[in-house]
């Protein structure tokens, strides 16, 4: 029997609620044809056979990342029994990090797959219903970077459709009446960069990196790998199938709680449903992802205050085109409310600025000052977007002369220069990072 414990729940009554009819689509294969049905007995093997498909293709950051990714997979198939629908946040500091690979893999092995790069707000709500697709969205980081513009109805659709019953109501119909579409399912969303908080916080999260030297994954090729993996997705929609009722009624022990719960709830319920070793797989997986999340959130809690005390310190000294090295750091060190006189063991540096900005793609270099003074400095304009894109309530427009401030300009009248050299990994001396004060 799987490891869970299990209640009645009654199933939700809303358009959105579970389905136990056909699993079709546009488009799609209508479900399991030539290949025998799984019984519940087989889904540990099942499992184990997906995983090792996984990797074949794709290098994740961690076995736990691995686990994740194929109980997620298994999860679309028995979404319609689902109280949540946890996202998969595929993320990656640069290009070529096989984000776009995992979608691939995905596209070939989940439910009802819905590929697409720039879609319509309108078009989603239309293709959601009773028995939804799994979204697969690629360059996510265009619908919610700062120029996205339009695309706020799309970023609500996603946040809601994670739990469900929470359909977005529209004027409808030539008698314009108020209408609910449902946004419950599923969706994988694959960027650079870390997507908003309120889509990381109800997601799965991947953080790809590049492939070392020696880390081989198998060609992708449609004529070979795709028959492979959908022979796997019928193989899982045949298993998972008939146990949607018994998934519906299951309410798994979860080694964490609140939203974290909510969001790796279904990938445990599929593993207790396998039954094996993936139970206990599953959970030292959500404990150790939620766990990196929570260190991540409190780096990147501690950059975006960075980002706004160094958008502060411009405006307190009139917007200038660049600030010194070491006037940014002296000033940073002097707010008594801020946390960089305790950075480190001796308080912020030069080295550790460099060292806090670099994500955000923001270098000091050589420039010349008035009366001839150079010095290491920071200009102005490389704030620009990530002020935009991490302090989004701070507007900005480009840096202007105004008249009698005093601007400062590249050493030989050229254009800013990228640093040369490069920075050691980790702080001089080995420290261990900012210090947290109560």
């Amino acid at each position: 029997m799987p490891a869970a414990e299990r209640t009645n729940i009654p199933s939700p009554d809303h358009a959105d609620g579970p389905d136990q009819g056909p699993r079709t689509g546009p488009g799609e294969p209508s479900g399991p044809t030539d290949h025998a049905a799984p019984t519940s007995g087989d889904g540990a093997a099942l499992l184990d056979e997906l995983q090792s498909a996984v990797g074949k293709y794709v290098v994740l950051p961690s076995e736990e990342a691995l686990t994740a990714v194929t109980l997620w997979v298994a999860t679309t198939h028995i979404q319609t029994a689902l109280q949540h629908a946890p996202r998969l946040a595929i993320v990656s500091p640069t290009k070529g990090c096989g984000k776009s690979r995992v979608l691939d893999v995905l596209h070939e092995t989940v439910h009802q797959p819905m590929m697409t790069v720039n879609i319509s707000t309108a078009v989603v709500y239309r293709v959601i219903g009773k028995n939804p697709p799994t979204l697969l969205v690629d360059e996510a980081d265009t619908i919610f970077g700062p120029k996205a513009g339009d695309k706020e109805d799309l970023r609500g659709l996603l946040n809601a459709g994670h739990q469900r019953n929470r359909p977005a109501w529209r004027i409808s119909g030539p008698e314009h009446k108020p209408t609910p579409y449902p946004t419950f399912a599923m969706a994988a969303l694959a960027g650079i960069g870390d997507l908003p908080d309120t889509i990381m916080d109800r997601a799965v999260v991947l953080r790809m990196q590049k492939r070392k030297t020696g880390e081989k994954v198998a060609s992708f090729r449609l004529r070979d790998s795709v028959p492979e993996l959908n022979v796997l997705r019928d193989k899982l929609a045949a298993w998972l199938g008939p146990l949607r009722s018994e998934a519906a009624r299951m309410i798994p022990g979860m080694p964490v709680e609140d939203r974290a719960a909510d969001t790796w709830e279904p990938l445990v319920i599929v593993a207790d449903l396998a039954g094996g070793h993936w139970p206990a797989r599953a959970r030292a997986a959500c404990v150790a992802m939620t766990r990196h999340e929570a260190v991540q959130d409190e780096q990147s809690s501690l950059k975006t205050r960075l980002l706004r005390d160094i958008h502060g310190i411009f405006e307190a000294n009139g917007n200038p085109e660049a600030l010194s090295t070491q006037d940014l750091v002296a000033a940073l060190i002097q707010d008594a409310d801020a946390p960089w006189a305790e950075h480190g063991t001796k308080g912020l540096n030069a080295y550790h600025l460099g060292n806090l900005l670099r994500d955000f793609g923001i270098g000091s270099a050589n420039y010349r000052f008035e009366k001839g003074r150079q010095a290491k400095a920071y200009m102005r304009n490389r704030f620009l977007d990530a002020w935009a894109r991490n302090c989004p309530d701070l507007v900005e427009v480009a840096p202007e002369h105004a008249p009698g401030t005093a601007l400062a300009r590249p050493a030989q009248g050229k254009p800013p220069a990228a640093p040369t050299g490069s920075l050691p990994i980790g702080p001089p001396g080995g420290g261990a990072g900012p210090k947290r004060t109560l």
